[in-house]
């Protein structure tokens, strides 16, 4: 849609009331304590109208996200086209093997005005394979530089020098598979290629396509989510430092390898998600943006605004259209080029404040929408990001990683919302680790456990996970780890008894359990997580004198049949299995007990009864609530030997309720401790 216009202050609101037809914008009319920022909200609406006016002159964003298409190196006709933007340059030369790395004006680039360099060239003076780099000129100084739209980015194996690469294969790829109906449950499994393998080395786009896809299909993940895709030239930043935005990471494979990964992911029914980076980028001069033109305001803020104070970074200026275009054009790039159906927006909170959220505790609905602390440039940027995704393809997914909490961030954008389809519950995995931490067993208070698992705005939609990546860094610890320590070397062995390692499984499965039956709308594991993997993620580094040990994947733990780590593995398919068979997404949870001295929980969603009991030390016999009349059979019980448990309920028998003289219905189990039991209900009426 176009936008307003230019508009004097006072008339803003009104412009807007009308734009949305005379209605409250959603966020107010669902919440009324945003009712005091209402101009606020408004503001930020049209400030994304105008900017799409702006950027897009009445058009669909798709036709002016095309970037890629104009710069960097293409092969066009019978000749090759680079073009770059370096508008404080007063010289750019392509530099390559081709003439052994040395500048002259047979090689230099035509400025063709508005900051915008151009280099034609015949077939035969570039070859597929060749390494190239810019050489860019500026007063008083000059510096190599990889081309901003350059697709394909290789590390010499002795040096570590970073060059870009000519790329035109003979055989463009054929795609085979169409991408998959839109996912409205999203079970994501997280993943990172290069530590995909067993082995001591980094993995590669065809050995996962080959190795793990199978996995995650046969464990019933419907959404893989790719962390690391675009290149970054410190391996160990676990892919969040970008330095190439259009480059598929060179120590992977070739691209033609992501695109037969996608390819082949989307013929097992899975969609494909992209950790996309658009929060900052890294701060190196040769292999990044930073500094390109001699600048360092060309694509980020000057001075301190530029630099991410903790991630040692540059922070793009989201207020500028040429970076505006840049990223929007990234976002269409990886779904055109490689059928990426959406993607996982990193860092949005670091984007969304001055601050960056970091030490910032967002206590009240003042926090956001305080322009001294917003940047609304860049909630701007991300409103027209989700709405150029859903103009591609309307079945994308679009993913928030926010830890403030700001409303609207997951509302449609015609609501007045910034028009993600998700966002992250980023909260849950710090209540599990708070929890392991801090309390012991007979102290969890299943009443606060509900309450954080659930406490959702209810208008936007949530991915609830109980850890991800980030708990599974040097330095932190996965729940696996948590609960079984030491015990994870010595005592995994199915045929040894051990008191350690069965309190680990049990809470390990109850942990899970519990986060994907009250997820909001979808749930999320890293990789290995489902069976427990043990240890950390550490990437080669000086400090561990660059060992693979910690930067790879043990799957033969989870293949082994002498070792519990299979009871895991077994208990994630099968509790997959169950959320998408009885489609539990579809009512939110509503709970029946929360008996913080039994340590009970017990809840229902659709047709499916939850009964937890955390309780350490007591198994409950004929534990009693109220529920609809009816007979109920188990579904699923952590207690099955199947799981790893000791197969101390009795999976086959109905259980029925009884009705009581003041017509209540009270259905009865056996709840063991450390177990949970999944019942349907079958049919109604009581004995």
């Amino acid at each position: 849609m176009g936008g307003l216009g230019k508009l004097p202050h006072f008339m803003y609101f009104w412009a807007i009331y009308f734009y949305l037809g005379m209605k409250t914008p959603v966020p107010i009319a669902n919440d009324v304590g945003l009712k005091p920022y209402e101009g606020a909200i408004c503001r930020r609406i049209e400030k994304a109208n105008q900017a799409e006016q702006q950027l897009a002159g009445g058009k669909p964003l798709s036709e002016i996200a095309n970037t890629y298409l104009y710069y960097g190196l293409h092969h066009v006709g019978q000749a090759w086209a680079l073009r770059e933007w370096a508008p404080h340059a007063q010289y750019v030369y392509l530099v390559g093997e081709f003439n052994r790395w040395r500048a002259d004006s047979r090689w230099a680039l035509k400025n063709v005005g508005g900051g915008n360099w151009e280099l034609l060239l015949p077939p035969e003076q570039l070859r597929h394979g060749d390494l190239y780099k810019l050489l860019v000129v500026w007063e008083n100084g000059s510096g190599e530089r990889i081309p901003s739209h350059c697709r394909r980015v290789v590390q010499d194996a002795k040096t570590n020098i970073f060059s870009a690469q000519v790329w035109h294969p003979r055989h463009p790829y054929r795609w085979k598979n169409a991408p998959p109906r839109r996912v409205e449950n999203p079970l994501i499994y997280e993943a990172h290629v290069g530590m995909a393998t067993e082995d001591y080395r980094t993995g590669t786009y065809a050995e996962f396509a080959k190795n793990v896809l199978p996995r995650i299909a046969a464990l019933g993940y419907n959404v893989l989510q790719l962390m690391a895709v675009q290149e970054h030239p410190y391996y160990g930043s676990f892919g969040y430092q970008v330095s190439s935005f259009y480059a598929p990471s060179g120590r992977f494979g070739a691209p033609e390898e992501l695109m037969a990964l996608v390819d082949q992911a989307h013929g097992l029914g899975i969609a494909v998600i992209m950790d996309i980076v658009h929060s900052h980028a890294v701060k190196n001069d040769n292999e990044g943006l930073s500094h390109f033109d001699g600048t360092e305001y060309q694509y980020f803020h000057a001075g301190a605004r530029g630099q991410h104070p903790v991630w040692d970074s540059r922070c793009f200026d989201y207020g500028k259209p040429e970076v505006v275009c840049f990223l929007l054009s990234n976002c269409k790039y990886w779904m055109e080029e490689f059928h990426f159906d959406g993607f996982r927006f990193d860092g949005v909170t670091s984007m969304m404040y001055l601050h960056h959220g970091i030490g910032i505790d967002f206590v009240g609905y003042g926090m956001y929408y305080d322009d001294r602390q917003v940047d609304e440039d860049a909630i701007t940027y991300l409103t027209l990001a989700n709405k150029l995704v859903h103009e591609i393809n309307p079945a994308a997914l679009s993913i928030a990683e926010d830890v403030s909490g700001m409303p609207g961030l997951a509302l449609p954008i015609e609501d007045g919302g910034m028009g993600f389809d998700f966002r992250m519950s980023m909260g849950i995995a710090d209540f599990w680790v708070k929890t392991l931490k801090a309390k012991a067993d007979e102290q969890w208070h299943v009443g606060d456990m509900f309450y954080e698992l659930t406490n959702k705005r209810a208008d936007e939609k949530t991915v609830s996970y109980a850890e991800c990546h980030d708990q599974a860094m040097v330095g932190d610890k996965t729940i696996a780890f948590w609960l079984l320590d030491k015990e994870m070397y010595t005592g995994m062995s199915a045929a040894t008894p051990n008191l350690l390692v069965d309190r680990g499984i049990a809470l390990h499965k109850l942990i899970r359990f519990v986060t994907i039956a009250t997820a909001g709308d979808g749930y999320l594991n890293f990789m290995g997580n489902e069976f427990g993997h043990p240890e950390w993620i550490d990437f080669p580094r000086e400090g561990n004198k660059w060992s693979y040990h910690y930067a790879r994947r043990q799957w033969r733990l989870a293949d082994d049949p002498s070792l519990r780590y299979r009871f895991l593995l077994a208990w994630d398919k099968a509790m997959l299995a169950l959320a998408k068979k009885e489609n539990i997404y579809r009512e939110r949870p509503f709970a029946i007990v929360q008996n913080t001295a039994d340590q009970t929980l017990i809840f229902k969603r659709g047709d499916v009864l939850f009964a937890f009991n955390f309780n350490p030390v007591k198994s409950f016999t004929g534990y009693g609530f109220e529920v609809d009349a009816g007979a109920y059979s188990v579904v699923l019980c952590s207690d099955n030997r199947a799981f790893g448990g000791f197969g101390r309920v009795d999976e086959k028998i109905p259980y029925l309720t009884t009705a009581l003289e003041n017509q209540q219905n009270i259905l009865r189990l056996y709840l063991p401790s450390r177990a949970a039991i999944a019942l349907k209900h079958t049919r109604s009426g009581s004995i």
